[in-house]
C-alpha cells in the first residue's frame, strides 16, 4: 500500500504512475542539463531558435492530432494534406491574375490553402462519422490520394519563389520572436483551453472515453469527430504554409512527408492515451520538445541521425508501455 509518510517506500505501480504522468518533463528537464554541461554552444539564442523552429510544425499538426486521438481515432492524411496546402497557395499568389497586388494574392492564397486542408479534415472525418470506417482506413485513403493530389497540382514540379508578403509566415520575426513560434504557442493555448474547459473538450474526452455512453448522455459524437478532424486538417494546412515558407519553395513530393508519424510520436509520449478518453496538449508540447531534443543532443554530440532515429523508437516504445502500466 502506498503512503507519503517518512520511512514508507512507495511501490512499484506508484513509481511507474509517477513516471507515466511527469517521466517526459523529468527527460526534458535532464536533456536541457545535459546540453548545458556538454553540449558547445547550447545555451546560446541561436540554438534555442534551431531547436523551436524545427518542432514548430511537429507541435502544431500534433495539436490537432491529439485532439483526433483523445476521441480514440487516428490521421494518417496530415503530410499529404500538408502537401496539398503547400502546393495550392504558390498557384494562387504566384498567379499573374493579382499583378502588381501580390498582397491581395498572398492573403487569398492562405485562406484558400488552409480551407482546403480543413475540407480534407472534414471528408476524413465523414468517413469516421458517417459511415463508421476505422480511422486508420478512413485516413489512408487521403495519406495515399492526397499527396496525388499535390503532385497533380503541380505536375510534380518544384515551386521556387521569393515573395516576403508570403515568407513572412515562416521567416518573420517579430518581437524578434519567429512567427512560427507564435503560431505554435497560440495553438496551443486555445485547444489546451477548449480541451479543458469548454463544453467541447468534455465532449472530446467522452467520445473518446465510452462513445455509447457519450451518446446517450446526449452528446453529439458525430458532429464532435467532424470537428476535431476539420482542427487536425486546419493544423496541417498551417503547418504546410509555414513549412514552404521557411524553404522558399515547395515541393509536393517532400512537404509533410512523415509527419504524421513525428505527430503521433509527440502525442504518445507526452501522455495522451492512444485509445482516447484522456489528452494533454500541454504534454504533446512536451513529448514534441523531448523529442527534438533527443535528435539535436545525439547529433551535436557526434551520434549518427540512424542512431538517433532508434533511440526516438525507443523512447516512444517506452511511452506506450508507461501509458499501459497506468491504465492498470
Amino acid at each position: 500500500m502506498t503512503v507519503n509518510a517518512p520511512g514508507r517506500r512507495l511501490d512499484s505501480f506508484d513509481v511507474l504512475e509517477f513516471l507515466a504522468r511527469y517521466g517526459t518533463l523529468i527527460a526534458l528537464g535532464l536533456l536541457i542539463v545535459f546540453n548545458i554541461v556538454f553540449t558547445r554552444n547550447f545555451a546560446t539564442l541561436q540554438t534555442l531558435n534551431v531547436n523551436l523552429t524545427q518542432v514548430c510544425t511537429i507541435v502544431i499538426v500534433a495539436t490537432g492530432m491529439t485532439l483526433v486521438i483523445a476521441t480514440g481515432g487516428i490521421d494518417l492524411s496530415v503530410g499529404s494534406i500538408m502537401a496539398i496546402s503547400g502546393a495550392l497557395a504558390p498557384l494562387i499568389f504566384l498567379s499573374p491574375v493579382f499583378g502588381d497586388n501580390i498582397a491581395l494574392g498572398v492573403a487569398i492564397a492562405m485562406v484558400a490553402a488552409i480551407s482546403a486542408a480543413t475540407l480534407c479534415g472534414l471528408f476524413n472525418g465523414w468517413l469516421v462519422a458517417q459511415f463508421r470506417i476505422q480511422p486508420i482506413v478512413a485516413t489512408l485513403v487521403l495519406f495515399i490520394a492526397g499527396r496525388g493530389i499535390a503532385q497533380a497540382m503541380t505536375n510534380s514540379n518544384l515551386q521556387v519563389f521569393r515573395v516576403p508578403e508570403f515568407q513572412w509566415i515562416g521567416l518573420g520575426r517579430p518581437f524578434g520572436l519567429p512567427v512560427q513560434v507564435l503560431l505554435m504557442v497560440t495553438l496551443v493555448v486555445v485547444t489546451a483551453w477548449l480541451l479543458r474547459r469548454s463544453r467541447f473538450g468534455r465532449s472530446v474526452l467522452a467520445t473518446g472515453g465510452n462513445e455509447r455512453a457519450a451518446e446517450l448522455a446526449g452528446i453529439a459524437v458525430k458532429r464532435t469527430k467532424l470537428a476535431v478532424y476539420a482542427i487536425s486538417g486546419f493544423c496541417a494546412g498551417i503547418a504546410g504554409l509555414v513549412v514552404i515558407a521557411i524553404n522558399s519553395a515547395s515541393d509536393a513530393n517532400l512537404v509533410g512527408l512523415g509527419m504524421e508519424l513525428d505527430a503521433i510520436a509527440a502525442v504518445a509520449v507526452g501522455g495522451t492515451l492512444l485509445v482516447g478518453g484522456r489528452a494533454t496538449i500541454m504534454g504533446t508540447l512536451t513529448g514534441a520538445l523531448t523529442i527534438q531534443l533527443v535528435r539535436y543532443t545525439l547529433l551535436a554530440n557526434g551520434v549518427p541521425d540512424a542512431a538517433a532515429m532508434i533511440v526516438k523508437a525507443a523512447i516512444i516504445a517506452v511511452a506506450v508501455w508507461l501509458q499501459q502500466q497506468r491504465r492498470v
